[in-house]
């Protein structure tokens, strides 16, 4: 099919972005540090957002214990994550999530997960609430990569599993780490403000545009591939 936009691929966050998840995430990290007896604050998961479970264990018990997690404790803990997470009332989509991958599949373009998540809850349904959009060999999850966000090696990813180049993508995250991720890969990176995170954030990490909520993306995509 041929593609009369520059833009080829858009390679785009899962955890609110895709679905209105980021409060239950951090609900359930919240019973995680309890359990492990470390101080936290919910804040703390939306800004960290984007990162391994794996970093984000490491990087709680190193502040509270003054040493490395060990591989254990990230195994225990993730798991231990995960099934606080599923206790957590119901994930809804997120409003105007459906209507921008419409309008981006409409206009041909790849559309490939980039997400520091592995909750396979969440994984197991973006076929039936994106169909087509995410099928299993374009999606980085955090079992893809070494290094999580921050570092631009998710997007670099998924550059590669969409086979385009850096100035042939679009980045959609709502994190400032999904930001800084994207824009250090090189990507047009598109940030979007969908929980506490306020936009200013977004903007320091590197987003060459930032929308107010999943909708106002969804109803100027379309003008942005155009652009």
């Amino acid at each position: 099919m041929n593609n009369k936009y520059h833009i080829k691929a858009a390679l785009i966050d899962m955890d609110g972005v895709l679905y209105d998840s980021m409060p239950n995430h951090a609900r359930a990290w919240m019973g995680v540090m309890r359990h492990a007896g470390i101080k936290a604050r919910p804040e703390e998961f939306f800004l960290n957002e984007g990162c391994t479970g794996a970093w984000m264990i490491d990087h709680k018990i190193r502040e509270a214990f003054g040493r490395p997690a060990t591989d254990d404790e990230k195994v225990e803990l993730y798991a231990l994550k995960k099934k606080f997470f599923v206790e957590q009332p119901p994930v809804m989509v997120m409003p105007g999530a459906q209507q921008m991958i419409c309008e981006l599949q409409r206009h041909g373009i790849v559309t490939v997960l980039v997400t520091g998540s592995g909750q396979n809850s969440l994984l197991d349904r973006l076929e039936s609430d994106y169909p087509g959009a995410f099928p299993p060999e374009r999606r980085v999850t955090s079992a893809s990569v070494t290094h999580g966000k921050p570092h631009p090696e998710p997007y670099l990813r998924g550059l590669e599993l969409a086979g385009v180049r850096a100035d042939e993508a679009i980045g959609i995250d709502n994190a400032p780490l999904g930001v800084r991720s994207a824009h250090a890969a090189g990507v047009f990176t598109v940030g979007v403000v969908t929980g506490p995170v306020p936009s200013t954030e977004l903007a320091a990490g590197g987003a060459d545009i930032v929308y107010n909520s999943m909708m106002e993306c969804a109803e100027n995509i379309s003008q942005l591939l155009e652009r």
